[in-house]
Order: structure tokens, then C-alpha cells, then sequence
């Protein structure tokens, strides 16, 4: 017979126990990208229909949970190498341990500057985390399970890291801690969401907290047309295809992707200015000039640039959300959606409405 004390005591203790969760959505790159990365300007709106889970509760160890995305366990090696050639080697384990080790180093970092409330406690936790964000398709699937875990670890351990901040301290773990080649325009749009134009330009940027930090002004989402996302699951790639060899290029001093950056920035800014004044004939040339100026400087992957060409034909404009694999545009009325959606159906990709402002 169960003792009633203990059950009593095991009853108090999980209702004593803390259970934090925390979310951030998958994105799309209006305008402006891959500028971010070399003090440009972008222009981002959040995608609430994908999204990126951390739950994050008080142990007795600390523990980082695998989840479905960590496999380890495949039906035949053929099954292996297809996973590995749509995905990569990597799952979300080491993104969360590199943000663990990241905030706690940026607590310490501030704590010895003098500045209080970055103090940690010795409480340990258990963390694990979900996501439904397609998968290497440049729809930021990784900075949200970190963007997740700091707002977690932030929640869990009482410290709170300023809004500006944030996103250069979660550019910071991919940056330092695992050595991947990216930008800021990601982190912010999944800290601030909404929709946001972006100056990380030197004379608009400031360092705060030891970061480097940019302007960020927030817009109102109802500026924006019809806006349409299309994504593939069968031709992903890392980020790191393209942006590594992109990085190489900038810093040998390359004068054709220089002058670019200086370009995709000058795109966001005038389509800001599209927005605001509603010349929506405009913003959709801005966006095709964006990814016409990418296959300029970089090798894209064939089935991408189809992507593109079909939204195209179908009277929509297209760019990358991202480092490819998704795509984002306007489209003017029903019957282009429509078309995009047959269309890109085709070729086996999955057409959305974003949800930009929460809600049905």
C-alpha cells in the first residue's frame, strides 16, 4: 500500500516545480539579405505558422533532452546518408548546449563589468525542445531553438538581458561558440517580430552590453500586401553553403560582392519607403531585383532558382526567404495565389499565407 506521506511529499514537490516555455517563429527576408552580415540593412516579418518549442523545467541535474530532430536511429544506411544529405549531421543538442555555455559566460562577462542581475544561481534544470520549422530551407530554424533557449534560461534564472541585446547575444552563440558564418537580421525579427527594418550599418550601430548591436524600427505588418512563403523539403541545404563561401569572397576584398551588399541594403531601405507611401508595384520589383542581384555573386541550387521562375511566371514576385530553399514574394490578387499554389504544387512545395500577427 503506497504510503500517503510520500505521496503527499511527491505532490508538493511537482506542484513546487518551475516548467518554462518559450517560443520563436520561423522568419522570412522581405529585402535586404544577406546584407546583414556586412552592416546592411534588411527588412523582415515573422512567421507564426512555424515555430520553435523550449520547455525548461527545475532537476536535480542538468539534462539537455534529445528530441525527434537528434535521430540516431535509422531503418538502413541508405536511409542514413538520405537523411544526412536533406538535413546534415546536425540536430538542435548543440545549439542548446552551445547557448547554455554562451549565457552563462555573457552573465559572467557582465557580472565582472560591475553590472548587477546577471548573477546566476546554482539551480539545475532540465531542457528539451520541439520545432516544426522545415528544416535547412532559410526559414531560420536554428537561431529560433537558440532565441528560445535564452528566453528560457532568462525566464528560469530571473536575468533579463535588454531587448536590443538579445539578438547579438544569440548571434554570438552561433558566431563564437560554434564557429558558423551568419547575421543579425534572423535574431532580431524572432525577438522583436512583427515586421522590422534593420540598420546594421557602423554609423547606426552601437555596442551594448560587449555586442554590437543595430537599429532596429519596428513597422506596422499592415503595410504589407498579400505576401505569400513556398518551401521545399527536397532540395535543403545548410546555411553554411552559401554564406561561408560568401564570407571568403567579402573579406579577400572581392569588389563585385562589396559593391552588392552595398545594394541589397540600399533595396531594404527603399522598400521601407515602398511601404510606407503603399506603392506595392515597386516593393514586388525591389524583390525580384533582390534575388537577381544574389544569382549574380552566388551558385544556387537549380531547383531553388526554378522555385523562383515559376512564382514568377505565375505573377508573383519571389526572392529567398532566406539561404534558400524557401521563397517569399507579393502576389496582387486571388488568382496569382491561386496559380501559386498549383503551380509550385508541382514541384512538390508547400505554398502558405504567413501569419504574421497571431491569431486564426
Amino acid at each position: 500500500m503506497l504510503d500517503l506521506t510520500l505521496l503527499l511529499e511527491a505532490t508538493r514537490e511537482i506542484a513546487s516545480m518551475r516548467i518554462i516555455r518559450q517560443r520563436a517563429h520561423a522568419r522570412a527576408g522581405l529585402l535586404g539579405n544577406p546584407s546583414d552580415g556586412y552592416h546592411g540593412k534588411t527588412l523582415s516579418f515573422i512567421v507564426r505558422n512555424f515555430y520553435a518549442e523550449i520547455v525548461l523545467y527545475d532537476w536535480e541535474t542538468l539534462e539537455i533532452l534529445p528530441s525527434k530532430e537528434d535521430r540516431g536511429q535509422f531503418a538502413s544506411i541508405h536511409e542514413l546518408v538520405h537523411d544526412v544529405a536533406l538535413h546534415g549531421y546536425y540536430g538542435g543538442v548543440r545549439l542548446i548546449k552551445a547557448t547554455i555555455k554562451r549565457f552563462a559566460d555573457f552573465c559572467a562577462e557582465r557580472t565582472r563589468a560591475g553590472e548587477p542581475g546577471y548573477v546566476l544561481g546554482n539551480q539545475t534544470f532540465a531542457i528539451r525542445y520541439t520545432t516544426n520549422i522545415p528544416r535547412q530551407v532559410g526559414l531560420a530554424g536554428s537561431s529560433a531553438i537558440i532565441v528560445a533557449t535564452l528566453k528560457a534560461l532568462m525566464d528560469f534564472y530571473r536575468v533579463k538581458v535588454p531587448k536590443t541585446v538579445l539578438p547579438s547575444l544569440a548571434l554570438s552563440v552561433e558566431r563564437r561558440e560554434l564557429g558558423i558564418a551568419a547575421g543579425l537580421q534572423d535574431r532580431v525579427i524572432q525577438v522583436y517580430e512583427g515586421l522590422v527594418f534593420m540598420d546594421f550599418s557602423t554609423s547606426a550601430s552601437a555596442v551594448q552590453c560587449g555586442l554590437e548591436c543595430g537599429s532596429y524600427d519596428e513597422l506596422d505588418p499592415h503595410l504589407l500586401p498579400p505576401v505569400y512563403i513556398a518551401y521545399t523539403r527536397e532540395h535543403s541545404e545548410p546555411t553554411e553553403a552559401l554564406h561561408l563561401p560568401l564570407r571568403a569572397r567579402y573579406d579577400a576584398g572581392d569588389a563585385e560582392v562589396r559593391q552588392a551588399m552595398q545594394v541589397f541594403a540600399q533595396l531594404a531601405a527603399d522598400g521601407r519607403d515602398a511601404l510606407l507611401t503603399q506603392d506595392f508595384s515597386t516593393l514586388a520589383s525591389l524583390i525580384n531585383r533582390n534575388f537577381d542581384l544574389r544569382r549574380s555573386i552566388c551558385d544556387l541550387q537549380p531547383a531553388h532558382v526554378r522555385m523562383i521562375e515559376i512564382a514568377r511566371q505565375a505573377g508573383a514576385s519571389a526572392k529567398y526567404c532566406g539561404s534558400g530553399g524557401a521563397i517569399v514574394g507579393t502576389y496582387p490578387d486571388p488568382q496569382v495565389y491561386a496559380r501559386l499554389v498549383e503551380d509550385l504544387g508541382r514541384q512538390n512545395c508547400t505554398v502558405l499565407r504567413p501569419n504574421i500577427l497571431g491569431g486564426d
